[in-house]
């Protein structure tokens, strides 16, 4: 049985308002996805996460889950909305503050680290009113965030994540719409990942600053792209592909700057002006962004298989690489080896001084049998093969600390609402039941043995 490295860290992760509920609690304000929710069309069972795992009340219930099944470490973010109601310093509300201090207090009275993330997507609304994201003025008032719970929990906290998947935030939020806050611009969606990466290094320095000694990050969600031919016009729309999703977030962060072939491609498609400076980007910034970070975290999901649009299939060689029959519940090709591949890229290329698997999971909407077990084995299979990838990469001297599987609880998965299950914890949504699925059984025999089990033969 070949281990981990000793002291890697086994964890899982949720985000805010995945989860917690108590939207209207405590003097909460309104988030973006509050509001998003709300607008018809937007979510795919026409719910919200008004309630959704009700951790605010039940986190000691989830924590005592997870030092059951051994993990050494969560990852959670914070509710910006929670902490200020109005995104603003001047109405700090102290009640969110305190669920946040009863939270990590217990972690660690439990042996579990916490890991914090500041922003998975719960923007005030407030400040999504006065231009959100698209705004400079967000970026500091991120900064100003960052100070407020950083003060607070500072003391106990040593690992900080400022965002997770500006991707995500800048694409699927300002770009198609698909998130909220349902905005539909490309150029507001470069305005947005420009201000994440500002905003991201300004809070840098005031992370170390309040809590000495911490491990400072950003976490990506990364796409391995592959050309779905040997031909120059798939490696080129593969080339495009990883610009746009990987490249344009890796770069900045790694003293890069903005990639100038896809500078290029977004102003032949009009969504930067067709010469001169990037609009949003100030003297300094691109300092700014690239500040020293400590930590790397890689979301991984699955793969893209990349056909040019810009030719005729006739004139297009044909398709050499095809997606695996196996994929999960979100439709995602089950592709463990795309992990792999980004470990090393990230190593080698842009020398990520350490790294984490930050989100790595499958959705399965496997429920109990007339036994109440859940036995989930293709959620089982998907973590082994990507954990194979894990120890691989460790194997290759590539710096991976740790991995926390997406996701503890099923949860409220966004626009998807309920419909889509990622927990390694089975939730009855009516009674607030936890049933712990056989994944979860056996991640708790790999934490417990640092080591994957042998396959059976």
């Amino acid at each position: 049985m070949k281990r981990f490295p000793e002291g890697f860290v086994w964890g899982s992760a949720t985000s805010s308002y995945q989860i917690e509920g108590a939207a209207h609690e405590d003097g909460r304000g309104e988030s973006i996805w509050d509001r998003f929710a709300k607008t018809p069309g937007t979510i795919a069972d026409n719910s919200n996460g008004n309630v959704a795992c009700d951790h605010y009340h039940q986190f000691a219930t989830n924590i005592d889950l997870m030092a059951s099944l051994g993990m050494k470490a969560y990852r959670f973010s914070i509710a910006w909305p929670r902490i200020l109601p109005t995104g603003r310093r001047a109405h700090v509300e102290t009640r969110g503050l305190d669920f946040y201090d009863r939270l990590v207090d217990r972690l660690l009275e439990a042996k579990i680290i916490p890991f914090v993330t500041l922003y998975h997507w719960d923007l005030p609304q407030a400040l999504e009113d006065a231009g959100g994201w698209p705004s400079r003025d967000t970026a500091l008032a991120f900064v100003d965030f960052a100070d407020v719970v950083s003060r607070r929990l500072g003391d106990r906290v040593k690992h900080w994540i400022t965002h997770n998947e500006p991707w995500c935030i800048s694409v699927l939020g300002h770009a198609n719409g698909h998130h909220a806050p349902g905005r539909s611009s490309f150029p507001l969606a470069l305005a947005t990942a420009h201000h994440l990466n500002l905003s991201h290094g300004l809070a840098v320095p005031v992370l170390r600053q309040n809590a000495p000694g911490a491990e400072v990050g950003i976490t990506l969600n990364l796409l391995h792209c592959d050309p779905a031919s040997p031909s120059e016009a798939d490696h080129l729309a593969c080339r495009e592909l990883d610009g746009t999703f990987n490249r344009w977030y890796l770069d900045p962060i790694f003293g890069r700057g903005y990639p100038e072939d896809i500078v290029r491609l977004h102003r032949q498609d009009g969504h930067l002006p067709p010469e001169g400076e990037l609009p949003f980007v100030k003297p300094g910034d691109m300092d700014i962004a690239a500040r020293e970070i400590d930590f790397l975290g890689v979301n991984y999901y699955s793969r893209a298989i990349v056909r040019s649009a810009k030719v005729p299939e006739s004139d297009n060689l044909a398709p050499t690489v095809f997606a695996a029959e196996d994929a999960t519940d979100m439709g995602w090709e089950i592709h463990p080896e795309g992990l792999l591949k980004i470990l090393r890229r990230v190593h080698s290329e842009y020398s990520a001084p350490r790294i984490y698997v930050t989100e790595n999971g499958a959705a399965f909407d496997t429920g109990p049998g007339a036994d109440g077990r859940i036995r989930d084995t293709r959620r089982r299979d998907f973590l082994r093969g990507h954990l194979e990838a894990c120890q691989t990469a460790c194997d290759e001297g590539i710096p991976l600390r740790g991995y926390f599987l997406w996701s503890l609880l099923d949860n409220y998965e966004w626009a998807h609402g309920y419909a889509k299950r990622f927990g390694v914890v089975w939730v009855d949504y009516e009674t607030q039941q936890r049933i712990p699925k056989e994944s979860a059984r056996w991640y708790r025999e790999v934490i417990r043995a640092n080591a994957l089990p042998e396959r059976d033969a």
